[in-house]
């Protein structure tokens, strides 16, 4: 009998419930949970695989796993039966048969996260569990004028948390393929694209621009921290429930999976 195809799942979770991503021992984690729900779905222990690893505190829209069924069940089954098993903060989007050779670690070959934060003393509770609130106005133009120089590629040791300067070949050099910076009244979103980020990265890159925006530090601070990373203290972290992975990017025959 065949193998059944190997199985995407597209999922989003309020990461304030877990220690991150990653399966850990005696900790609440949304592999962890997925894979709960996965043994209780097939009756046997299966291994799913994410795209990432966001850390503890921090949320996914559309993160992506696969995982192989020991058995054949329709992807509509999955996932209502992944969804009454799961606790309310994760929720199974959808599923869908890929072939073997797709991972979704290694198939991937961009991230798109967006930090949210906005200037005022109280958010209503369901938007402050995903947007960090400071006390004091931000000039996003000086946050705009800062953002650019990070596009392309770096070496962004300066932006990884300490203990995660990255590995293999690479390092710590990253391409950011794209930053924006989207503010409407009080609020503003920093939207970033790159091949792949180091652990803290992003929180890194908006912790520094909030620096930039509340004139603690002038734009070029910024530039010097990515242009002169082993000279520069490292970046300020901001807080993990700002931060939202929103995609995950794949080359052809697999770049439509959460496009």
């Amino acid at each position: 009998m065949d193998r059944p195809p190997r199985i995407a799942l597209e999922l989003a979770y309020l990461g304030g419930a877990f220690a991150g991503w990653q399966r850990q021992p005696d900790t609440r984690t949304v592999q962890g949970e997925l894979e709960r729900a996965l043994e209780e779905l097939y009756r046997r222990p299966v291994r799913a695989v994410g795209a990432g690893r966001t850390d503890a505190g921090v949320h996914a829209a559309a993160q992506v796993a696969h995982f192989e069924p020991p058995l054949a069940i329709p992807r509509t089954g999955i996932v209502r039966a992944l969804n009454g098993a799961l606790p309310p903060e994760v929720r199974v989007l959808r599923a869908w048969s890929v072939p073997q050779s797709f991972d979704a670690r290694a198939s991937a070959t961009g991230k798109r996260y967006r930090y949210r934060l906005a200037w005022m003393r109280t958010l209503p509770p369901w938007e402050a569990q995903r947007r960090l609130a400071v006390q004091f106005p931000l000039d996003l133009a000086a946050i705009a004028a800062a953002s650019a120089s990070i596009l392309g590629e770096h070496d962004f040791a300066a932006f990884a948390l300490a203990g995660h300067a990255g590995h293999g070949r690479r390092g710590t050099v990253r391409t950011v393929t794209g930053i924006g910076v989207r503010g409407r009244g009080r609020r503003l979103d920093i939207v970033v694209e790159g091949d792949g980020f180091l652990r803290g990265m992003v929180r890194r890159i908006a912790g520094a621009l909030i620096e930039v925006g509340r004139g603690a530090q002038p734009p070029g601070w910024f530039a010097a921290l990515v242009r002169e990373p082993g000279t520069r203290p490292p970046a300020p972290t901001a807080p993990p429930h700002g931060l939202t992975l929103e995609r995950v990017v794949y080359p052809p025959p697999h770049h439509r999976v959460n496009s």
